[in-house]
């Protein structure tokens, strides 16, 4: 099956949010057309979109690299996600039985992922709950801004070294869900927030750890969300 930039670029942002890539590392033209099968020309597009989107720049010479955000970068991405995300539950007006059905699922695939060994699946589903969340409030112009964010959070976090654990963060979208499950909007919102500044608060400035390896860090991951995210770009 052949594959576009598009799908290209969504492959490395998904690798980006399980934290399989890291700031600073290294994206190869000619690597990354051997590991799609595609030519140069389709990766540079893809290439070019992932730089449009923030998550790549090229360095003189040196050629393609994962981003490095700064402090101000990650601030400012944090801003942005507690504007939009504690939007969608102040304007969560439809019918939340779906909604915390669906994030209930969500969760459960989390406290799997954290009991089990696959740390990247982990990472991936712990950012993935606030791309769910925006899908399941039916706000799907908003979750694709969202996963965007999320991913560069993401990045800050692991530039950052976080110290926040999965197992709080779990916790802390549980707490999430019960508000919801109640009907309080207000406490969901509070709770989102207090999560977020959670995550927010646990960056410490360190040295970017740079990696050279590429084939492992782009390998499909195999969650329910990852398999239907690829059916939808097929």
């Amino acid at each position: 099956m052949s594959i576009n930039q598009t799908q290209i670029a969504q492959q490395v942002v998904e690798s980006i949010l399980a934290q399989k890539l890291s700031p600073g590392e290294r994206l190869g033209e000619q690597e990354l057309a051997d590991l799609f099968g595609v030519s140069r020309t389709l990766v540079r597009e893809a290439l070019m979109q992932l730089q449009a989107r923030g998550f790549v720049e090229v360095r003189p010479r040196r050629g393609w690299y994962v981003v490095e955000p700064t402090v101000e970068d990650a601030r400012d991405a944090f801003s942005a996600r507690r504007i939009i995300e504690s939007g969608i539950l102040a304007d969560a007006g439809r019918p939340l039985q779906s909604v915390t059905r669906r994030l209930r699922a969500h969760i459960a695939e989390e406290q799997q992922a954290i009991e089990g060994a696959d740390a990247a699946t982990r990472a991936f589903l712990l950012a993935d709950f606030h791309v769910c969340l925006a899908e399941a409030m039916g706000h799907r112009s908003l979750s694709d801004i969202l996963r965007d964010l999320t991913a560069r959070t993401t990045l800050a976090a692991s530039l950052y070294q976080s110290q926040h654990a999965a197992s709080q963060s779990c916790a802390e979208h549980a707490a999430i869900v019960e508000a919801l499950e109640a009907g309080n909007t207000t406490l969901a919102r509070e709770r989102m927030l207090a999560h977020i500044g959670h995550v927010e608060g646990a960056l410490n400035p360190g040295q970017p750890l740079v990696r050279d390896r590429l084939r492992e860090s782009l390998a499909p991951l195999t969650s329910q969300r990852t398999k239907a995210a690829s059916t939808a770009l097929s």
